[in-house]
């Protein structure tokens, strides 16, 4: 079985709900001594305001290769047996999972790490976005892991700019 064989990553439809057990049960294998899982549900206040749902959209054929090359990503960073990703569009009221990770692995180190790698690359990278509807209003909002992933790469293009800093580096006449 392929390592893209032993992924399964569902872009769920408006009014699908996500099955934990479907995806815990997917992962599970008699070489697994560990399963790591995330549980991402929408909670009912922000920055004191009260949370009515959220709502998801995304470009899925995007957001699926996207989440296929970040399995990728963390099967070589981390000895994974099987990684389930489920994530919801449309209306998420509270108290409902929006995305849902579950990863097998011999140890529980691996799965632990790398369940959190996975969330935060979605986060900051795969093309989901998200509506926090609130009684008084709504708004689109931007993941931090997404801003900080975008700063991190400003910096290091400013480092390797072509019009940056000159350096100057002079050879020492007797290092012949």
């Amino acid at each position: 079985m392929s390592s893209e064989e032993k992924n399964l990553i569902e872009i769920l439809e408006e009014g699908h709900k996500v099955d934990i057990v479907k995806y815990i049960n997917y992962v599970s294998a008699p070489q697994a001594g560990a399963i790591a899982t995330f549980s991402g549900t929408t909670r009912d206040m922000f920055e004191g305001k009260a949370v009515l749902e959220l709502r998801y959209e995304a470009y899925v054929p995007m957001a699926t290769r996207t989440l296929t090359s970040i399995c990728t990503a963390a099967r070589s960073n981390w000895d994974i047996h099987k990684i389930a990703i489920a994530h919801r569009l449309g209306p998420v009221p509270v108290g409902e999972t929006s995305v849902f990770i579950a990863v097998s692995s011999v140890h529980r180190g691996d799965g632990l790490d790398a369940c959190k790698f996975l969330i935060d690359e979605l986060k900051a990278t795969v093309p989901i976005w998200k509506k926090e509807v609130y009684t008084n209003g709504e708004v689109w909002k931007e993941n931090s892991e997404f801003l900080e992933k975008r700063d991190g790469l400003v910096k290091r293009e400013h480092k390797r700019s072509c019009c940056g800093s000159k350096v100057r580096v002079q050879e020492d006449e007797n290092s012949s």
